[in-house]
């Protein structure tokens, strides 16, 4: 999900950060530039995770900005294709769920990514999965489980510049809850069998 990138770039540190040490100002100024922004192709950029190099600095004519060439590795968000990642549930539409991570929202899953049987309530707004025997809702701020898919990259600024199209298809995916109470019911179904078959044992010992 996270990943370590090495970015070479131009840090302007200003004359307001000339207090700290010149360490730590790099680093600040760094993560004010990147910190929560999208590199195209790279992912979204969390933090700074450790400066590697930097130059001396040049003190810009007229403005009293400090230039310095800087290496540094950033931790970035970009999950991988196939990824099974848990997030929430933020608002659904007739499309499909979008989910959140807290610190990343731009992930969609669409209808034709959702299991066989799903359809959209309108009234609630949220999408149920009608199952032979009962219906499963897909609620708003349920915690889920999804499939990353694919990606989409974008310089439109009206558009999300990254975002993930993710699928919950497969067994396991969805809403987590349903999955808990499906692991509790076949528990208590082996402890059953299982007391079931300790008690036929005894009872056969008792007639022999």
């Amino acid at each position: 999900m996270f990943i370590l990138t090495t970015i070479s770039d131009l840090i302007q540190i200003q004359p307001e950060e000339f207090g700290k040490t010149s360490a730590q100002a790099i680093k600040d100024s760094i993560n004010t530039k990147y910190a929560n922004k999208v590199i195209q192709q790279v992912g979204v950029c969390i933090c700074l995770f450790d400066l590697t190099k930097s130059s001396e600095g040049n003190i810009g004519h007229g403005t009293g900005i400090v230039n310095v060439n800087a290496e540094f590795r950033l931790l970035v968000f970009r999950p991988f294709q196939g990824e099974i990642i848990i997030g929430h549930i933020k608002i659904s539409d007739p499309t499909g769920i979008y989910v959140s991570l807290d610190f990343f929202d731009d992930i969609y899953i669409p209808e034709a990514l959702m299991p066989e049987g799903v359809r959209y309530n309108a009234v609630e707004k949220v999408w149920v999965w009608d199952t032979d025997d009962s219906e499963l809702f897909y609620d708003n701020n349920e915690t889920v489980r999804f499939r990353v898919e694919n990606e989409h990259w974008d310089t439109n600024e009206e558009r999300p510049p990254y975002r993930i199209i993710g699928s919950m298809t497969i067994s396991g995916l969805g809403p987590v809850l349903w999955w808990e109470e499906t692991r509790e019911d076949i528990e208590a179904a082996r402890q059953a069998c299982l007391a079931g078959a300790a008690n036929g044992d005894a009872e056969m010992e008792g007639d022999a």
